[in-house]
């Protein structure tokens, strides 16, 4: 049974060894996949450094970054297509024990399904966010599988992510529940919250300042997101995934007059997430 498992990394240099770690790199049925995009530190040379020379895991040291671009790279240009699963997961996530073996069996046990999504096992919020999953039938970036039939499937209509877009997640679990139709073909069962697969993500910490950085660019990001959302719903709805632009914010002139920043505290973020919408839609405009 081939697998493939991609890593994303990006400025990782601090947590990709601990990623690395967390996984059972010796599976002699996987061909590991480090994805280290757009990255100035040194997360490459640590990404190989915990790979010790194992010839099934692959550190690609990309110049171009974003997960989105990264995404359809490995996808389209690194999978062989005769995978029976692939494994997607965020370079500084850590992976529970057995969790590769669940995700796998869940796929496995369940041929009708696209996806399974691991579950959030730290932060005061896990609970929640894993019944959500359960409910909503969504998944997270840290960790998720998609069956070898569903990505053929997307190699086959060469269909992309928008290599702009924030997070993989939201779209490729709608890709999931359709079908790679549009939302009118929803089936909430071809996503599986999977119980026996969780990953440890970094948190905000009051001790870390360098997590305060980055919780501040997450929030922007998570903005941008939010608006993304409203012009990826509405193609996903009236076209389908055959109807996603090559980039968003192409289409952005035709959302901007219509939005506004949120109320409270989110607004705060929604207003810069909106100027750097802003500047995009004019350098696309210049194309």
């Amino acid at each position: 049974m081939p697998v493939a498992v991609a890593i994303f990394a990006y400025q990782e240099e601090r947590r990709i060894a601990l990623s690395m770690a967390s996984i059972p790199l010796d599976r002699p049925d996987m061909t590991v996949h480090v994805l280290v995009n757009g990255t100035t530190d040194s997360t490459a040379a640590r990404a190989r450094d915990a790979a010790a020379g194992r010839a099934n895991v692959i550190v690609h040291d990309i110049a171009r970054g974003g997960k989105s671009r990264t995404w359809n790279h490995m996808v389209h240009d690194l999978l062989t297509g005769d995978e029976d699963a692939v494994i997607f997961m965020d370079g500084d996530a850590q992976i529970t024990p057995g969790a590769f073996d669940a995700l796998l069996a869940d796929l496995a046990a369940h041929p009708h399904a696209n996806a399974a999504a691991g579950m959030p096992m730290n932060g005061r919020m896990a609970a929640v966010y894993q019944q959500g999953l359960r409910d909503e039938g969504g998944l997270f970036g840290d960790l998720y599988a998609l069956s070898g039939h569903f990505i053929r499937a997307i190699r086959a209509r060469g269909l992309r992510l928008p290599e702009d877009l924030i997070g993989d997640d939201g779209l490729v679990a709608a890709w999931a529940h359709t079908d790679l139709q549009d939302d009118g073909h929803w089936v909430h069962d071809r996503l599986l919250a999977c119980k026996g697969a969780g990953f440890i993500a970094e948190q905000v910490s009051i001790a870390r300042p360098s997590t305060w950085a980055m919780q501040y660019k997450r929030l922007i990001n998570y903005s941008v997101r939010f608006y993304q959302n409203r012009i990826i719903s509405d193609i996903m709805t009236r076209k389908g995934p055959d109807g996603l632009p090559t980039r968003l914010s192409d289409l952005y002139a035709q959302w901007l007059p219509r939005w506004r920043p949120r109320a409270g505290l989110t607004g705060w973020f929604d207003r810069m997430a909106l100027d750097r919408m802003r500047k995009a839609a004019s350098q696309s405009a210049l194309r």
